[in-house]
């Protein structure tokens, strides 16, 4: 099967391009990248005046199957996902029950298969039953087809236990995803501060992040072993990591689109779907996250796609449960947020969504539109202009402070090892 991708502006961080080009697939790889290609091919797509970048991988989002296929399925948020022109997609383990052994984690990549839509690459829990105080049997959890770990929903607080799992998946050639939460100062429904109080709620301390942060910064320069910290979201957070890496520290970090998108007034208009963990914080904080992804302190952006049902997410916003949903919207918030605001433009865009997650996982044929690689292709018109609604959501869960605005940029196309897993429709 040879697909012909006719007149794209490809974008490659990897190789410096950004240019017209034409793109030749052939079954699952990249046959060839150059200009007025003519060989045939069983399919022909025009990209005029659109753009063609690596698929788009997510270190960090939530599937809830199994345990809570009443939110989201694998196989409804890998729909979501590809129609968000995310090809590969990483799964936390805050399911029911939780990957802390072969058998389950299996199970999640059987399913995976059988969807057979994106690339799904579960992480495995840190400790058994994400209760930290056990560690899973690493070397056995790796050898199941976990890409990392992580207690991602619940934070590691013992040291010693944290410690010892960041040294020993270091050793493994993976990585501990840390989930930042002081629990000691991190109650409440919000970020703390003025909104928080105008609406009568606890608030969250940034410390909470930024205390467990600094632990995994020194568990990781004294070891000078690997470490990644999930969702940043203060200014803290982002100059202390920065300082780190500065020093030469093993550190690594990511950041989501709600974090550059929005502040904690986002909470006044939307309420609980403005509700998540780490929560939407200040202007000087979502600035501080722009400037740690230009110049490089934050590695990549992801969504921690986090679907909740309705009935959930309509409690008290004391009650309700934290997370957006995100696969759909991300696109849209990195162009208008970040591409039009001429903060970073698309070679920036492709090395936080696809070479730098294709690198940090070890996906050594994914994030680069390079001949002999992975046919792992999105495809999307930059200019399109759609408000977002209900009714167009793939995803089984409705909760994002999204809904109702007029969004810019599109996906039209998504490939996934050569086959058209995704196409835009218009009703």
């Amino acid at each position: 099967m040879k697909t012909l991708l006719k007149n794209g502006l490809v974008v490659d961080y990897k190789n410096n391009v950004q240019d017209t080009l034409d793109v030749l697939i052939e079954n699952d790889k990249i046959k060839k990248v150059a200009k007025e290609l003519t060989e045939e091919a069983d399919k022909v797509i025009d990209c005029t005046n659109l753009i063609i970048i690596p698929g788009m991988i997510d270190m960090h989002c939530h599937l809830r199957e199994p345990g809570f296929e009443y939110k989201e399925t694998i196989e409804t948020g890998s729909k979501s996902a590809v129609a968000g022109g995310f090809t590969s997609i990483c799964p936390m383990p805050n399911t029911k029950p939780t990957p802390d052994s072969a058998i389950v984690l299996e199970k999640i990549i059987e399913e995976a298969k059988r969807v057979n839509l994106c690339n799904v690459y579960p992480f495995s829990s840190v400790t058994k039953g994400e209760k930290g105080e056990e560690l899973v049997d690493f070397e056995e959890m790796k050898k199941a087809g976990a890409i990392a770990f992580s207690d991602d929903g619940m934070p590691v607080v013992n040291a010693r236990i944290m410690r010892e799992a960041i040294i020993k998946a270091d050793e493994l050639n993976t990585f501990v995803s840390s989930h930042c939460e002081e629990k000691s100062v991190s109650a409440g429904a919000i970020n703390a501060g003025r909104v928080a109080d105008k609406l009568g709620v606890q608030g969250v301390l940034p410390e909470a992040e930024e205390i467990m942060a600094a632990r995994e910064i020194v568990i990781s320069e004294t070891n000078n072993v690997r470490a990644h910290i999930c969702h940043i979201s203060t200014s803290t957070s982002v100059n202390m990591i920065r300082d780190a890496k500065n020093r030469g520290v093993k550190v690594t970090c990511e950041t989501c689109p709600h974090y550059f998108s929005f502040t904690v007034d986002e909470v006044l208009k939307s309420g609980a779907n403005a509700k998540m963990n780490p929560p939407l914080r200040e202007e000087k904080d979502r600035k501080a996250i722009i400037e740690g992804l230009k110049d490089g302190t934050i590695d990549s952006i992801i969504t921690d796609h986090a679907p909740h049902s309705e009935e959930e997410k309509n409690q008290d916003l004391s009650k309700a449960p934290n997370g957006i949903i995100g696969f759909e919207t991300a696109l849209s918030a990195e162009i208008m947020n970040l591409i039009d605001t001429n903060e970073l433009n698309y070679l920036d865009l492709v090395r936080l969504t696809s070479y730098n997650p294709s690198v940090l996982l070890g996906l050594e044929n994914k994030g680069t539109i390079e001949e002999g690689k992975d046919a792992d292709i999105t495809i999307f018109d930059p200019n399109k202009k759609y408000v977002y609604t209900k009714d167009m959501i793939v995803s089984k869960a409705k909760n994002s402070p999204f809904i109702g605005k007029e969004l810019k940029g599109r996906v039209v196309y998504t490939f996934v090892g050569g086959r058209l897993v995704y196409q835009l429709v218009e009703k």
